[in-house]
């Protein structure tokens, strides 16, 4: 709690600071936008945060999400492409078994074969950005400006907050939806103890009777399945992908959201409300950063700034706290 705690008074800090320097922060426009972004970033985060907390690291979400989005649009579009539109019906439930796939066969690498979690999902990352390439052609893929389903009006469907100029978006609905879903699962379920105990003490973990290597690949499939959901919202979002570059560095920013919310690079530590609360910080930051009109090539290195303050910050109160334990116990 107290690292949630922490991250949500930097986020507050952040929010209050850009407000007054910069009123415009706190336009309906611009704050729906802040609200969207986060949400879909706070999706992938969340996946990203199953996978810390058992000790691994998945760097392919990214390129998933890119992947995804190409699949997502050539499908509903395909018109434009002189091929034969899916129904949108269709679409989600194998988009969504692709996305799921991709986790299992990253889950099976790591526990049959052995490998490291960096090793397989860096080539991941190379592999499913060229195949996007080559679904797309290499081309810019996108619906036309007349295009409609029921599932494309939805999610860009706001939902207007009754008295003000606000507007819900849908991404956090869903976001909602399962920030409510991960927490039960990892705190009340037998599945959840697991990831945590594995990601604690693997072996002890292992010796009670957990079966690991079901865990483990249980939470990357999870990863790979949260990051297929943002990928179709992202792709509903842009409306158009250039499966270049789509998706670019989203898995450093969840990743990041992550650690900047709680989880520990080691495993066995984390909070969902944490790492949503850091995915918002995250996106909070990067619009002060276009809001104070500072040059767009020192992005990352203020964002890494700051999460590096916020991180050594967290580690130095941890510290802290332990000599304390440490000195109560021994009087």
């Amino acid at each position: 709690m107290g690292k949630v705690l922490g991250i949500f008074l930097l986020l507050l800090t952040v929010c209050v600071v850009t407000a007054v320097c910069n009123p415009q922060f706190l336009d309906a426009y611009n704050l729906e936008n802040i609200v969207r972004r986060s949400s879909l970033f706070g999706i992938i985060s969340i996946g990203v945060a199953f996978v810390i907390i058992t000790g691994g690291i998945d760097l392919s979400i990214g390129s998933v999400v890119g992947l995804v989005g190409c699949i997502t649009l050539v499908l509903l579009g395909a018109h434009e492409q002189g091929g034969r539109e899916w129904h949108w019906a269709l679409v989600l439930p194998t988009v969504l078994a692709i996305s799921m796939a991709i986790g299992a066969v990253h889950g099976l690498l790591i526990t049959k074969l052995g490998l490291q979690p960096f090793v397989v999902t860096l080539c991941g990352l190379l592999v499913y950005r060229g195949v996007g390439r080559w679904i797309a052609d290499d081309q810019t893929v996108g619906f036309g400006a007349d295009y409609h389903d029921p599932l494309y009006d939805l999610t860009n469907t706001p939902i207007p907050i009754p008295g003000t100029d606000f507007s819900m978006p849908t991404a956090f609905v869903v976001l909602a939806i399962l920030t409510v879903a991960a927490i039960v699962f990892l705190r009340r379920t037998v599945w959840g103890r697991h990831i945590f105990a594995i990601g604690s003490n693997e072996r002890a973990a292992r010796y009670a009777g957990v079966n690991t290597h079901r865990t483990k690949i249980l939470a990357y499939v999870i990863c790979s399945g949260l990051a297929g959901v943002a990928g179709m919202l992202f792709a509903f979002e842009y409306k158009a992908i250039q499966p270049a570059n789509h998706g670019n560095f989203y898995e450093l920013y969840a990743i990041a959201a992550a650690v900047l919310g709680g989880c520990s690079l080691r495993g066995g530590e984390g909070s969902v409300l944490g790492v949503v609360i850091g995915a918002a910080t995250m996106r909070v930051i990067y619009n002060a950063i276009n809001l104070f009109g500072i040059p767009t090539q020192l992005e990352f290195a203020i964002i890494g700034t700051v999460i590096l303050l916020g991180v050594s910050a967290d580690e130095f109160v941890r510290r802290h706290l332990a000599r304390r334990r440490g000195l109560a116990d021994s009087t």
